[in-house]
């Protein structure tokens, strides 16, 4: 009876506590709150494309400092290295046997006039008397002939001494340009002939050229974009050239594009360009590498985003779109130049659609979201916040505590 008892007030009190939990309801389940994030509204639109080329600079006009004459060179008398003028004086070379040389040409030249007088006057006696037939026709000729031949002697004894004076001359080596001068090679005391005539550089700095190259891709690209409209270049190639130095500074000057080669060099097939950029404080230096930037093309009717919007996905580059329904979904884009702080998409995006610019990082596929258009130049909803936020830290105060961080031990 005790245990009929107590299977009866088990069996009770399962069922009270069967009918108390079907008389309560079940909870429903809350949506999750909509995410806010700043969008953009793609349309389309000219974007300005700048393109960018690794370049190397070459002097506008360098030099070989070249012995004319073979002889002793005597002294160096500029400092290498230093920037000199048109005209300066830069070697020296044993003018001795040059000077001697012209003293002989003039000492040459001044008997051949002698020899011209003496033929002149021989003609003068001969003529009237070969008038008179007091002489032959042949004697007659005879006199014309020396005083001919004595006159041309004359002319070219007057060209040795020409010779000579230049040869003399050419002992003072100077610089023919304005420039940077390179080292000496060769130092007094050398003897200079035709095989080691070389002795430095001068090197024009101002102003100065700079290299770069297209590949053949990209000038066939370009073209058929130009031709299709899709590319549009400045009138005349008249592109403004940016010069970017090694440490990320830019050169103060701008420049423009003078030359390009009129083939495709065999050994790299790539089509050389030239720019021209003033240099008047002599910054740059041949041989330096810099990067090239060109502004003044434009890509009509072209579609871009901010770099932030961009995010790298397992399936490549992708953006969050906002879809009618204010859900987030992810769209795999392509991505194609680099422009200022945008990226111009090549396909996956097209007018109209909006696309997230910030807070992207805390969205899921079919997430809701509050979408508040981005304006140019403000802060995004999602960035302003954190950075109100107490405790937040600026980007340089992370920056910096991370480098404190890193080296601690």
């Amino acid at each position: 009876m005790n245990t009929a008892f107590h299977w009866r007030g088990a069996l009770w009190l399962a069922c009270a506590m069967t009918l108390a939990a079907c008389g309560k309801e079940k909870p429903a389940a809350q949506a999750p709150p909509a995410t806010e994030v700043s969008v953009m509204t793609v349309a389309l639109r000219d974007v300005p494309i700048v393109y960018d080329f690794v370049g190397q600079t070459q002097s506008s006009q360098q030099v070989e400092i070249r012995a004319r004459v073979n002889g002793f060179l005597d002294q160096r008398v500029y400092t290498e290295g230093a920037v000199v003028k048109a005209g300066q004086t830069m070697f020296l070379m044993d003018p001795k046997p040059f000077a001697a040389a012209l003293d002989a040409a003039n000492a040459e030249l001044a008997q051949q006039v002698a020899r011209l007088k003496t033929a002149n006057a021989d003609l003068a006696r001969v003529r009237p008397l070969a008038a008179r037939n007091a002489l032959s026709q042949r004697d007659l000729d005879d006199a014309v002939g020396k005083q001919q031949a004595a006159a041309a002697a004359v002319e070219g004894a007057r060209a040795s001494v020409t010779n000579a004076r230049l040869n003399l001359g050419y002992t003072t080596i100077k610089s023919p340009v304005t420039g940077v001068s390179s080292f000496a090679k060769k130092q007094a005391g050398s003897y200079i002939d035709p095989s080691n005539s070389l002795l430095t550089y001068v090197a024009k700095l101002d102003p100065m050229w700079v290299n770069f190259s297209l590949s053949e891709n990209e000038v066939l690209s370009s073209r058929s974009e130009q031709e299709s409209g899709a590319l549009k270049f400045p009138p005349k190639g008249a592109f403004d050239v940016l010069i970017v130095m090694a440490d990320g500074s830019q050169f103060p000057h701008h420049g423009k594009i003078t030359f390009a080669d009129a083939s495709f060099s065999a050994e790299t097939g790539t089509y050389m360009i030239r720019a021209e950029v003033a240099n008047p404080d002599g910054t740059l230096r041949p041989g330096q590498f810099v990067r090239v930037k060109l502004h003044g093309a434009e890509r009509t009717k072209a579609v871009a985003v901010p770099q932030e919007a961009v995010i790298q996905g397992p399936r490549g580059q992708m953006v969050w779109v906002v879809g009618a329904d204010n859900k987030a979904q992810q769209r795999v884009v392509d991505v194609g130049q680099w422009t200022g702080d945008n990226w111009v998409i090549r396909s996956g995006l097209k007018a109209g659609e909006r696309v997230v610019v910030s807070g992207g990082l805390r969205l899921a596929p079919d997430a809701p979201v509050k979408a508040v258009e981005a304006v140019p130049g403000q802060k995004a909803p999602a960035a302003a916040a954190a950075a109100s936020a107490p405790g937040a830290s600026t980007p340089a105060q992370a920056a910096k505590g991370t480098e404190s961080a890193g080296s601690k031990p």
